[in-house]
């Protein structure tokens, strides 16, 4: 075989992996967009005082045996963003959004938008959120870190 044979092979695994990858993603978003529809039609808005959040494993969470069966197998190992709330007498674990998460405040009462156990949006009772800083990456902390010490060096 030549070559430019091997190449043309290669060229065409890789456009049919392409292909395969386009439609699923496509099917995907497809379904993506119908759980937040139906997620957006179960919404409710609920007073509640937060008292704790952390990421666990799906079996650590406290969450009902039942929501555990229903997760698939890969998503069991992998850390979910939990919420445990006071709503009204009852202590209720709850799971949150990855963008509502780092909203959330401890100790705090909040007006958050749920939808089943998943909550979806969160508002400030008394006041607005306090955005918390974003994070840095590892090599913005070590340029600080070494803009600090040429900084106290020449003083």
């Amino acid at each position: 075989m030549k070559v430019w044979q091997i190449l043309l092979i290669i060229l065409l695994v890789l456009i049919a992996i392409l292909a395969v990858l386009y439609f699923l993603g496509k099917r995907a978003q497809k379904k993506q967009e119908e759980q937040q529809a139906q997620i957006e039609a179960a919404k409710q808005t609920i007073h509640m005082l937060i008292i704790d959040k952390k990421r666990l494993p799906i079996k650590q969470s406290g969450l009902p045996q039942m929501v555990i069966d229903q997760t698939p197998k890969l998503m069991r190992r992998s850390k979910l963003p939990i919420v445990k709330a006071k709503v009204g007498p009852k202590i209720v674990t709850l799971v949150a959004d990855e963008q509502v998460f780092d909203l959330i405040p401890v100790k705090k009462e909040v007006k958050a938008d749920v939808s089943g156990i998943y909550i979806t949006g969160v508002k400030g009772v008394r006041g607005s959120l306090a955005t918390p800083p974003k994070k840095q990456g590892f090599f913005k902390r070590m340029r600080t870190k070494a803009m600090n010490m040429v900084k106290n060096n020449e003083k």
